[in-house]
């Protein structure tokens, strides 16, 4: 039988203004297995991942569980866990690092600050500071959710760290499990879809270079599905990589159309149309879905650059 993935790419599904949305990522380190509502379905206590996703709730910050490529069970060693917050909005973009044996210390953030951007309480509550590292690369493992992302996203996963890629992580849930595998790259909070490893690699060394690459691209996190399009779209039109260059100031109308507003940084703007569009004919969105569905997409219409008058 056929993977969602398989038929996905087979009927060459477009993968712009899919990725996930959040300002910021609150990454926190949980080994062993995990169910498909990880914070509440794995060896975090349910109580704490509970609290957890109450304390998310509408403050642009998403909480995933991550866990280095490989076994799966609970190590009987350190109990010190990795926990990363990263802030993807460009001209404030940030990963910060800490460590921390109890997750319930947590639950001390402040968690709308962190999904406007002000690292401040993660450095008070978990000691965390600057992530001087490499940039990290988040592979969707979650085969409880789809058996794709553990079919597909493991064997990157464990690749990527056989290589020698400090940054490689599992993690719980990026969405879009047709897509897989899918991988996040922190802090710029670019998503990407159908990657294999020499790509992932490539994405890193832009990401060092503070470059984007485009091919495999699902969009940026920081905006919304419209917002993340528009920003591609206005990417190659305009042949711009640099990841601090564009972002996404104003969106207008409603499903199933929207005009966006793409701001360079230095002073250009673009008005994008988006159109939202049924992905047919219809396929399974995700693997054991009972019923064929038709997927939203994202398409970009026009692309036209605004003259100074226009964008003010």
């Amino acid at each position: 039988m056929s993977t969602c993935a398989t038929v996905s790419q087979e009927l060459d599904e477009p993968i712009s203004g899919t990725a996930a949305t959040a300002t910021t990522w609150l990454l926190l380190e949980q080994p062993g297995p995990w169910g498909a509502k990880a914070l509440t379905s794995s060896h975090l206590d349910p109580v704490v991942g509970r609290a957890l996703e109450a304390a998310a709730a509408d403050t642009g910050v998403r909480i995933a569980l991550i866990r280095r490529p490989g076994r799966h069970a609970d190590p009987a060693s350190s109990p010190v866990r990795q926990v990363y917050a990263a802030h993807t909005v460009p001209g404030n973009v940030w990963l910060h690092s800490a460590t921390t044996e109890d997750p319930r210390e947590l639950l001390g953030l402040d968690f709308t600050a962190l999904g406007a951007g002000d690292p401040r309480s993660f450095g008070s509550a978990l000691g965390g500071r600057p992530h001087t590292g490499d940039p990290l690369a988040l592979v969707c493992t979650n085969g409880k959710r789809d058996r794709c992302c553990a079919l597909l996203g493991r064997p990157l996963a464990a690749e990527l760290a056989a290589s020698g890629v400090e940054g490689a992580w599992e993690v719980t849930h990026l969405g879009g499990h047709r897509f897989s595998p899918t991988v996040l790259v922190l802090p710029y909070g670019y998503a990407y879809g159908r990657v294999q490893a020499h790509g992932i690699k490539e994405i890193l060394h832009g990401v060092q270079e503070g470059r984007v690459v485009l091919e495999g691209c699902r969009g940026a996190s920081a905006w919304e599905r419209p917002g993340q399009a528009a920003e591609l779209a206005v990417r190659t039109a305009a042949g711009e990589y640099a990841m601090d260059a564009l972002s996404v100031t104003r969106t207008d109308g409603a499903a199933p159309r929207w005009e966006v507003t793409v701001a360079h940084s230095d002073g250009r703007h673009w008005r994008v149309i988006v159109a939202q569009g049924a992905s047919l004919p219809p396929r399974p969105e995700s693997c054991g879905a009972a019923v064929l569905g038709a997927p939203a997409r994202m398409d970009v219409v026009a692309v036209r650059e605004l003259t100074t008058a226009l964008a003010g």
